[in-house]
């Protein structure tokens, strides 16, 4: 399975996953013709997207969408979500779960989990490959991470999950307060921290491939992302390109 991180941040995000000719997309959120670009940038051409799965409706996650329609790619989305996505053809409206194949052997069954941001019904998705047996975990805009997340998602072989901010410079930066209680609720984004803990129960040591991702901008560094997870890892034993790879997405 091959991962190609289009864009991720606040300023958009946008995931491929190719396995043989089977090629997804999770969520959709730069510019159509920036998405076309950059799956071309990775040897893909658009017309040979078979879905998009959207977390949900937040434009860093959707504003690409009119990629669907250009295309005729069909779009999936939690079913209270598409109040908020506008713009996707009717006939092209999903929601999950899905199996898509390339018309031989590669597969991908995808299903979804809940996961919790201040949307509708956003969702992480969970991508088998049934041909080479792999499972990749996308867990991006949320709060927290509970038991049924932890459950949906354990055994993968690729976790891209968000590790968004440190608590410390949210508080200190010169956000609104609205938005800083936003940014540290259960219905915001993941610290370094939650995310380093969510890991410290995934990971197995079995060479694990981990993307951290949704970074931000302001109340993040890309080091201290790497080094809350790669402390957390070695209290379980566990070392980076040992037992597992750790790449940090900017």
């Amino acid at each position: 399975m091959k991962v190609d991180i289009l864009a991720s941040g606040s300023n958009g995000n946008c995931i491929a996953l190719s396995s043989g000719e089977s090629i997804i997309l999770v969520d959709a959120g730069i510019a159509k013709t920036k998405i076309e670009k950059r799956l071309l940038e990775v040897g893909i051409t658009p017309n040979n997207v078979q879905a998009i799965f959207i977390t949900h409706a937040h434009k860093d996650h959707t504003k690409g969408l009119p990629l669907a329609n250009k295309y005729h790619i069909p779009v999936f989305a939690g079913a209270d979500e598409w109040k908020d996505i506008h713009g996707v053809d009717e006939e092209l409206r999903k929601t999950p779960p899905a199996i898509l194949n390339d018309g031989t052997e590669y597969t991908f069954e995808v299903k979804c989990f809940n996961t919790h941001h201040d949307a509708y019904e956003p969702l992480g998705y969970v991508v088998k490959d049934l041909y080479l047996g792999l499972k990749c975990s996308i867990c991006l805009d949320t709060g927290k991470v509970d038991q049924d997340m932890l459950q949906a998602m354990k055994d993968s072989d690729i976790y891209i999950i968000e590790s968004n901010h440190v608590e410390n410079m949210v508080a200190a930066s010169d956000y609104p307060n609205s938005v800083k209680a936003r940014i540290l609720s259960d219905i915001g984004h993941l610290s370094n921290q939650q995310t380093a803990n969510a890991l410290s129960k995934l990971v197995q040591g079995k060479g694990e491939q981990i993307y951290l991702t949704h970074l931000s901008s302001s109340n993040n560094l890309p080091f201290l992302a790497k080094g809350i997870t790669e402390n957390a890892l070695l209290k379980r034993g566990f070392i980076r390109d040992k037992h597992y790879k750790l790449e940090v997405i900017e």
